[in-house]
This record gives C-alpha cells, structure tokens and sequence, in this order.
C-alpha cells in the first residue's frame, strides 16, 4: 500500500495554518485583522504563524499605510496555492482510501 501521508505538507500540519491557507485560498488579500477576527486568535499567535507561511514563501506579505495606521494584507503565491492544493488532495486520498 503507497504510503498515504508522504504527500502532506508539513507547513499545513497546524489548524491556524491550514486555516490562514484556506481563508487566502478563497481570497485575494486578507488584512491582519481580518485573519485574526476570521481565525478568532489573539495577535502573537497569528503573527507567530504568518511569519512561518512567510518563511515558506507561501504567502506574501504587503505592508502600507491608511492614513496615519499601519495596513498589513496577506496573499497566496502561487507555490502557496500548489502546494496547498497538493496537500488537499493528498488528505482527498486518504478519505476516499479509508471509504473502500
């Protein structure tokens, strides 16, 4: 039997990730305050993840400001959403496996 797991991504293994991934696959951009009130979580636990997704080249990070605030929006890159994707369709695997 092909080992079923050797396809998910380690960067997707916590729930804020794959949350964050999920939110930004379905989206263009996402401010940081949208995230965080989506994902209901508190600023450093948000930031602490951001900045993982950040360090994988998964997302891109837009810093600007609204008047005189500080504006931070998030987006997917595109080897974001492939290895997003990839990593949804080996979970998709392992359902349809356990379902025979």
């Amino acid at each position: 039997m092909k080992n079923l797991i050797q396809n998910f991504d380690k960067a997707f293994e916590n729930k804020v990730r794959l949350g964050v991934m999920a939110a930004l696959v379905v989206n263009s951009k996402l401010s940081f305050n949208t995230l965080k009130n989506l994902l209901d979580l508190t600023d450093g636990n948000l930031a602490s993840h951001l900045k993982s997704l950040e360090k994988t080249k998964y997302i891109l990070v837009t810093k600007t400001f609204i008047g005189r605030k500080p504006n931070t929006t998030y987006e997917i890159t595109p080897s974001g959403k492939t290895a997003f994707n990839l990593h949804l369709k080996a979970l998709e695997e392992l359902i349809n496996q356990q379902k025979q």
